[in-house]
């Protein structure tokens, strides 16, 4: 199936069906996906296994681009609701990932004041004193978990780095809640072995590490573009609309999306 990458900088703006107008920011490489992760659903495709040396743009190139863009979207009128790190893989890997943030904050601020900062990421790297005080200092900290249970959270995410599930929700529960969730939710084969992260018992594991991490809100969804691999199918509405359900009778503001 067809994928796609972002090709600059600054993307966008985009309607988002999580982020309403989205001007979105790609930290990362624009010819190829630069992740920790290499997941089956990924609208960016797989993630390269190469030993090239790894250029990035710089925080000041990336701080212009951003200013250019809002300062043209300022004179045109056009106000976004979310300045959106997403891209190419994941965004908290760049090396001053921080201190974007902090120019992302400066810049947002001196255009659209009331435009959200949001960071959609893995939360691999948030065992990282910088990035965690970058993610509590933007509006939206979106992390990723789409399994409680290891071995399809393995199958799903494939991760490049030794890490499980219960590492990654320690990790979440830095937070205090000041975080939310977002869940694709996703069944298929991969390498001969079935996957369903909407079953019963996945749900029900899932839905007590939502108890202990206690985000703001929770974001489900299922595939909505090409995937990089083909045995993968799209969730139906009603069993979103059931698993949303079970959600919100915790009492969590619960977002689904389709």
């Amino acid at each position: 199936m067809g994928t796609f990458l972002f090709e600059e900088i600054i993307f966008g703006p985009i309607k988002s069906r999580r982020l309403g107008v989205s001007l979105g920011v790609n930290l990362l490489p624009e010819n190829y996906k630069y992740c920790t992760y290499d997941c089956l659903y990924c609208e960016c495709g797989w993630t390269l296994n190469n030993n090239t040396k790894i250029n990035l743009h710089t925080k000041e190139e990336i701080a212009e681009a951003l200013a250019t863009k809002l300062a043209e979207m300022k004179v045109n009128n056009q106000t976004p609701d979310n300045i959106t790190f997403a891209g190419n893989g994941e965004p908290t890997i760049h090396p001053e990932f921080a201190a974007i943030i902090e120019d992302t904050i400066a810049i947002r601020n001196k255009y659209f004041p009331n435009t959200n900062i949001s960071v959609l990421s893995n939360a691999t790297q948030i065992h990282k004193k910088s990035i965690i005080k970058a993610l509590n200092k933007v509006d939206h900290n979106i992390l990723k978990l789409d399994s409680a249970i290891d071995k399809t959270y393995q199958l799903i995410n494939r991760p490049k780095a030794k890490i499980n599930v219960s590492t990654l929700v320690e990790r979440m529960k830095v937070f205090n809640g000041n975080l939310s969730i977002q869940t694709l939710f996703v069944k298929g084969n991969y390498n001969g072995e079935y996957f369903d992260n909407t079953t019963d018992y996945e749900v029900n594991k899932w839905l007590e590490l939502l108890q202990i991490i206690k985000p703001k809100n929770v974001m489900i969804y299922p595939i909505d573009r090409d995937t990089p691999h083909s045995d993968i199918e799209k969730i139906d509405t009603a069993t979103l609309n059931n698993i949303g359900n079970k959600v919100k009778s915790l009492g969590f503001e619960t977002h689904i999306y389709y």
